[in-house]
């Protein structure tokens, strides 16, 4: 099987991360390199940082991307965590007009989730599998016998007695404003998994995002009777996804 690489483009709320990925294994082949996330987070500002992705691999070829919001054909229709300027922007004109390259777009938690599918805990896994994104907010992946269900954003679901949605309760940056310790931050968040587990009855929950690799901190406090466990790719997932993602399209559009 020939090495095949593709850059991987994960937006997130405080940073913009590349790598060069080979989408045959789900490595990454190079280090990551990562811009902060302008602020603005205008299609202006962002498209800048994203061609500094680009330019700093030296790369030409498709890019695999994940971004924050609801991407309906390369639009963002919501920008929960970004620039409100973004919503009806075709993304994947902007970013591949500024990088001179074609750019295939995703929602950055279903990135996440292809690649944990794919290459990860959930791969050949049957039934529905959910991954969980903690970080600035709480995305989500949806998978049902390994195909996505795009767009489910599970972060933005009220809670029982709660006034916020999910992720305004239960995210890591709530955690850290609030300086919560980790056992109470594992009330909160399993007060949220017991939501998603009546509305979705999954299989198996993965968690991702910077928040997984201190799962140990908290898991006595996941109550649920779904398996919790965290996502084998960490935070590297984001990354691994969209190069997943962004070979899948190029390749539907030679063959089409």
């Amino acid at each position: 099987m020939s090495k095949k690489l593709i850059l991987g483009v994960d937006v997130g709320a405080s940073g913009i991360k590349g790598a060069l990925v080979n989408i045959n294994t789900g490595e990454m082949v190079t280090d990551r390199f990562r811009v902060p996330t302008p602020s603005p987070a205008t299609p202006k500002n962002m498209a800048k940082a994203f061609s500094q992705i680009v330019e700093h691999f030296d790369y030409q070829g498709p890019v695999g991307c994940g971004f924050p919001a609801i991407i309906k054909k390369n639009v963002a229709k919501s920008a929960s965590n970004i620039d409100k300027s973004w919503i009806g922007v075709n993304i994947s004109e902007v970013f591949g007009k500024a990088a001179d390259c074609n750019v295939y777009v995703t929602n950055d938690a279903d990135a996440a989730g292809v690649a944990e599918m794919n290459f990860g805990l959930g791969k050949n896994k049957k039934g529905i599998v959910v991954l969980i994104t903690i970080g600035t907010g709480l995305g989500s992946a949806m998978f049902f016998d390994g195909k996505l269900i795009p767009n489910t954003e599970f972060g933005h679901f009220y809670l029982k007695n709660q006034s916020k949605v999910a992720e305004a309760f239960a995210a890591d940056s709530v955690r850290k404003k609030k300086d919560l310790s980790w056992e109470e931050f594992g009330k909160r968040f399993n007060e949220y998994l017991e939501t998603l587990e009546r509305i979705t009855s999954p299989n198996l929950i993965i968690l991702g995002g910077g928040s997984s690799k201190k799962f140990d901190l908290f898991k006595k406090k996941i109550k649920i009777e779904t398996e919790v466990v965290p996502a084998q790719l960490r935070n590297e997932a984001g990354i691994i996804g969209a190069a997943a993602y962004g070979f899948q399209q190029a390749k539907k559009m030679v063959t089409s």
